[in-house]
Protein backbone atom coordinates (compact mmCIF):
# COMPACT_ATOMS: atom_id res chain seq x y z
CA UNK A 1 0.00 0.00 0.00
CA UNK A 2 2.72 2.47 1.06
CA UNK A 3 4.55 2.33 -2.21
CA UNK A 4 1.47 2.46 -4.26
CA UNK A 5 0.65 5.69 -2.81
CA UNK A 6 4.43 7.01 -3.14
CA UNK A 7 4.16 5.81 -6.72
CA UNK A 8 1.37 7.90 -6.97
CA UNK A 9 3.11 11.01 -5.39
CA UNK A 10 6.29 10.15 -8.01
CA UNK A 11 4.14 10.66 -11.52
CA UNK A 12 2.57 13.93 -9.82
CA UNK A 13 5.83 14.97 -9.81
CA UNK A 14 6.92 14.01 -13.20
CA UNK A 15 3.40 15.42 -14.55
CA UNK A 16 3.89 18.73 -12.82
CA UNK A 17 7.88 18.88 -13.59
CA UNK A 18 6.86 18.20 -17.33
CA UNK A 19 4.29 21.63 -17.34
CA UNK A 20 6.69 23.44 -15.85
CA UNK A 21 4.34 25.20 -13.85
CA UNK A 22 6.12 23.95 -10.41
CA UNK A 23 9.20 21.91 -9.63
CA UNK A 24 9.46 18.47 -9.46
CA UNK A 25 7.67 17.71 -6.14
CA UNK A 26 4.55 16.06 -5.44
CA UNK A 27 2.80 14.77 -1.99
CA UNK A 28 -0.14 12.93 -1.04
CA UNK A 29 -2.04 12.91 2.52
CA UNK A 30 -4.04 9.26 3.19
CA UNK A 31 -6.38 8.29 6.06
CA UNK A 32 -7.14 4.90 7.07
CA UNK A 33 -5.95 4.15 3.36
CA UNK A 34 -7.98 6.83 1.72
CA UNK A 35 -6.45 10.18 -0.60
CA UNK A 36 -7.62 12.76 1.27
CA UNK A 37 -5.55 15.46 -0.52
CA UNK A 38 -2.73 15.52 -3.29
CA UNK A 39 -0.60 18.78 -4.71
CA UNK A 40 2.35 19.17 -6.71
CA UNK A 41 4.49 22.36 -6.07
CA UNK A 42 2.81 25.30 -7.32
CA UNK A 43 5.86 27.96 -6.12
CA UNK A 44 5.67 29.58 -9.73
CA UNK A 45 2.13 28.83 -10.63
CA UNK A 46 1.44 30.55 -7.52
CA UNK A 47 4.51 32.91 -7.16
CA UNK A 48 4.26 31.78 -3.61
CA UNK A 49 7.74 30.35 -2.36
CA UNK A 50 5.88 28.76 0.41
CA UNK A 51 3.57 26.77 -1.87
CA UNK A 52 5.48 23.74 -1.76
CA UNK A 53 3.73 20.33 -2.60
CA UNK A 54 3.84 19.53 1.35
CA UNK A 55 2.59 22.55 2.34
CA UNK A 56 -0.31 22.83 -0.10
CA UNK A 57 -1.24 18.74 0.60
CA UNK A 58 -1.17 19.62 4.11
CA UNK A 59 -3.43 22.71 3.69
CA UNK A 60 -5.62 20.74 1.40
CA UNK A 61 -6.09 17.99 3.58
CA UNK A 62 -6.81 20.32 7.14
CA UNK A 63 -9.33 21.99 5.02
CA UNK A 64 -11.31 18.59 3.85
CA UNK A 65 -10.47 17.17 7.17
CA UNK A 66 -11.78 20.61 9.11
CA UNK A 67 -8.78 20.46 11.21
CA UNK A 68 -5.78 21.56 11.85
CA UNK A 69 -3.97 18.43 13.02
CA UNK A 70 -3.62 15.37 11.04
CA UNK A 71 -2.40 13.12 13.37
CA UNK A 72 -3.84 9.91 12.31
CA UNK A 73 -2.49 10.47 8.83
CA UNK A 74 0.37 9.58 6.43
CA UNK A 75 1.86 11.69 3.81
CA UNK A 76 3.80 10.47 0.77
CA UNK A 77 5.96 12.96 -0.27
CA UNK A 78 8.44 12.09 -3.88
CA UNK A 79 11.57 13.70 -2.33
CA UNK A 80 12.51 14.18 1.53
CA UNK A 81 10.67 17.26 3.04
CA UNK A 82 12.75 20.59 2.98
CA UNK A 83 13.04 22.20 6.67
CA UNK A 84 9.62 24.65 5.88
CA UNK A 85 7.68 21.25 5.51
CA UNK A 86 9.55 19.91 7.75
CA UNK A 87 8.10 22.52 10.27
CA UNK A 88 4.92 22.13 8.62
CA UNK A 89 4.97 18.12 8.95
CA UNK A 90 5.71 18.46 12.66
CA UNK A 91 3.28 21.62 13.35
CA UNK A 92 -0.15 19.02 11.53
CA UNK A 93 1.31 15.98 13.64
CA UNK A 94 1.19 13.38 10.98
CA UNK A 95 1.56 10.21 11.94
CA UNK A 96 4.38 9.00 9.52
CA UNK A 97 5.90 10.26 5.78
CA UNK A 98 7.36 7.91 3.03
CA UNK A 99 9.61 9.61 0.35
CA UNK A 100 11.24 8.15 -2.40
CA UNK A 101 13.91 10.76 -2.85
CA UNK A 102 16.11 12.77 -0.78
CA UNK A 103 17.84 15.95 0.12
CA UNK A 104 21.13 15.00 -2.22
CA UNK A 105 19.15 14.04 -5.32
CA UNK A 106 17.51 17.11 -4.73
CA UNK A 107 20.74 18.84 -4.41
CA UNK A 108 21.80 17.40 -7.67
CA UNK A 109 19.29 18.83 -9.56
CA UNK A 110 19.74 22.71 -8.18
CA UNK A 111 17.44 22.02 -5.16
CA UNK A 112 20.18 22.27 -2.20
CA UNK A 113 18.79 23.12 1.09
CA UNK A 114 21.51 22.59 3.42
CA UNK A 115 22.55 26.13 3.79
CA UNK A 116 19.36 26.67 5.23
CA UNK A 117 19.87 23.38 7.87
CA UNK A 118 23.00 24.88 8.57
CA UNK A 119 21.36 28.59 9.14
CA UNK A 120 18.78 26.88 11.32
CA UNK A 121 21.28 25.90 14.20
CA UNK A 122 22.97 29.24 14.48
CA UNK A 123 22.35 32.02 16.67
CA UNK A 124 19.72 34.67 14.68
CA UNK A 125 22.79 37.27 14.92
CA UNK A 126 24.45 35.33 12.98
CA UNK A 127 22.64 34.12 10.05
CA UNK A 128 23.03 35.51 6.56
CA UNK A 129 19.65 37.24 6.45
CA UNK A 130 20.48 39.36 9.62
CA UNK A 131 17.88 38.66 12.31
CA UNK A 132 18.12 41.31 15.12
CA UNK A 133 16.14 41.19 18.12
CA UNK A 134 14.56 44.62 19.52
CA UNK A 135 13.52 44.49 22.74
CA UNK A 136 10.65 46.21 22.92
CA UNK A 137 8.97 46.82 26.43
CA UNK A 138 5.46 45.52 25.95
CA UNK A 139 6.56 42.56 23.51
CA UNK A 140 5.29 39.76 25.75
CA UNK A 141 2.28 41.46 26.01
CA UNK A 142 0.30 39.09 23.03
CA UNK A 143 1.76 36.07 25.18
CA UNK A 144 0.85 37.68 28.69
CA UNK A 145 -2.96 37.89 26.73
CA UNK A 146 -3.00 34.45 25.38
CA UNK A 147 -1.73 32.76 29.00
CA UNK A 148 -4.91 34.17 30.24
CA UNK A 149 -7.77 32.94 28.06
CA UNK A 150 -9.35 29.68 29.63
CA UNK A 151 -10.99 28.74 26.46
CA UNK A 152 -8.38 28.38 23.77
CA UNK A 153 -7.62 26.27 21.70
CA UNK A 154 -4.09 24.88 21.62
CA UNK A 155 -2.10 23.41 19.02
Amino acid sequence: MHKKFLQQAIILASENASTLKGGPYAAIIVKNGELIAASSNCVTLHTDPTAHAEIMAIRLACKKLNDFQLSNCILYCSCEPCPMCLGAIYWARLERVYFACNRLDAADSGFDDSFIYDEISLPPEKRQIPMIQLKLKDAVKPFITWDALKNKTLY
